[in-house]
């Protein structure tokens, strides 16, 4: 018995307690019931990831983002959850990165320079104005595969070639440079409700990052799932 509410205190102090009161799969349950255009498997990766970094951070967390990069660039394709509430607070279109793809992307990279977009888990920063107006640093927390998006300023910013009329023009909407961008009427609410150590999981089907991610194979010495 003492054992049990040891570790009961412990995940109380390590995780808000109404993300972490629920089991893993609760979570993302109730999360795919609250955004039924999003693949469960990746949410439940998502949430996985999300809460080993809850378990072992002292950043309050509540919020995340959900970015399946294995749908075409003109679906709607981010999610953002408030998961103390287990509600969808957003849901909009997002690029990718030049070189990643055209409508689909299928390559990505942790190089500067490389016009690419990165896969993984990512932690939110500050806000910022710069050349794509009001952003969102990230720090990428996956070494290898993400790890660089600071010094790659991969952020969130918004874009005008995020949106509808130029996937119609076009086939598919606009690029970058490797940032998630988001449409531009939709980029100041979505930051401000992702800016200051919330998560990111930006998903592809890449086997390797499948098999081999500490978030989503998580061993933090404390199960929640």
């Amino acid at each position: 018995m003492a054992t049990k509410l040891f570790l009961l205190m412990m995940i109380a102090s390590l995780c808000p307690a109404l993300v972490c009161a629920e089991s893993g799969q609760g979570l993302s349950a109730a999360l795919s019931r609250a955004a039924p255009d999003a693949n469960p498997q990746v949410i439940e990766l998502a949430v996985q990831s999300a809460q080993c970094r809850m378990s072992t951070s002292n950043t309050p967390t509540t919020k995340l983002a959900v970015i399946d990069y294995s749908l075409p660039s003109t679906e709607q394709r981010l999610w953002v959850f408030d998961l103390a509430t287990r509600t969808l607070l957003f849901h909009e279109l997002v690029a990718h990165g030049r070189n990643s793809g055209d409508n689909l992307a299928t390559q990505f990279s942790n190089a500067p320079d490389s016009l690419a977009s990165s896969i993984g888990l990512y932690s939110t920063r500050e806000t910022y104005i710069g050349r794509n107006g009001y952003s969102l640093r990230m720090d990428g927390l996956e070494p290898g595969v993400n790890d660089r998006a600071f010094e790659r300023d991969v952020v969130i910013h918004g874009a005008d070639y995020v949106s509808n009329d130029f996937a119609r023009a076009n086939g598919r909407i606009g690029r970058s440079h490797g940032c998630p961008a988001v449409p531009t009427a939709a980029a100041r609410p979505v930051i401000d409700t992702l800016k200051d150590g919330q998560l990111v999981f930006i998903y592809y089907p890449d086997t390797q990052w499948l098999k081999s991610s500490t978030f989503i194979h998580c061993t933090p010495g404390i199960t929640l799932r």
